[in-house]
């Protein structure tokens, strides 16, 4: 799995994991903001970006490759897929996770799986389009300056990947473990969000009663890249009250 770092070595370390269809370009923004005063992870999840030639197989075969990059215990920050890959990290190795920012978490199992996997198979060459990639790319908010960096990364997705991902991500729910994790937590959604995900991050707040919930105004699926300047503010604000 291709990792970048930055920032100075004996910082703290944060951990920053990307939704499905993008890499580890989505988090620049947070890592320029974060970089001088922590020590800043940045994967490119398996089967996407530079990881593209290693097939996204499970979120639990990510979660094990994740926890065996991680040599101290980190602040995780996920957002989607990586929210998903970021509960179960915190929830499946708590020694290694010591605070949590979750945002855009799907947390409840969705219904028709196997119909929607099979529409998503026969549309997958689309991804390799740069049209379709550009109409995506609006959905997500993706910047105009990390447009081509989005299209690159859609079109080497493979659709095996894909179809692994997106299953992992719609098969979805919280584990036991999560309620047990004594580490501080941030969740976050858009109020433009579906309620599937209202709901979720309502249930992965309660399941997690001294956490923090927060309802972004006016924001869609895609908060860190939609509203960059005011995410960096609050995830720096959040960090320094630790």
């Amino acid at each position: 799995m291709y990792v970048a770092t930055s920032g100075p070595a004996d910082a703290p370390p944060v951990l920053l994991l990307h939704g499905g269809g993008v890499a580890g370009w989505m988090w620049d923004s947070l890592r320029e903001r974060l970089e001088a005063d922590y020590r800043v992870i940045v994967p490119d999840l398996p089967g996407h970006g530079q990881s593209a030639d290693e097939p996204y197989v499970s979120h639990a075969a990510t979660v094990a490759a994740l926890a065996s990059l991680i040599t101290t215990p980190v602040t995780v920050i996920g957002f989607s897929l990586g929210a998903q890959l970021s509960i179960l990290l915190a929830s499946h190795h708590p020694r290694l996770v010591t605070n949590a920012v979750i945002v855009s978490a799907q947390a409840k199992a969705m219904p028709f799986t196997g119909l929607t996997l099979a529409a998503l198979g026969v549309s997958a060459p689309l991804a390799r389009q740069r049209w379709f990639a550009k109409l995506q790319a609006r959905e997500l908010f993706v910047p105009p300056h990390q447009l081509e960096n989005y299209i690159e990364t859609s079109a080497g997705v493979t659709k095996e990947s894909l179809l692994a991902a997106v299953g992992e991500n719609m098969r979805f729910e919280l584990p036991a473990e999560w309620s047990a994790f004594d580490g501080r937590v941030l969740v976050m959604a858009g109020t433009k969000e579906r309620r599937l995900m209202h709901e979720s991050a309502a249930a992965i707040h309660e399941a997690q009663p001294s956490s923090t919930l927060t309802l972004v105004e006016g924001c869609g699926h895609g908060i860190p890249l939609q509203r960059p300047d005011w995410f960096g503010d609050r995830v720096r604000e959040w960090l320094t009250q630790a």
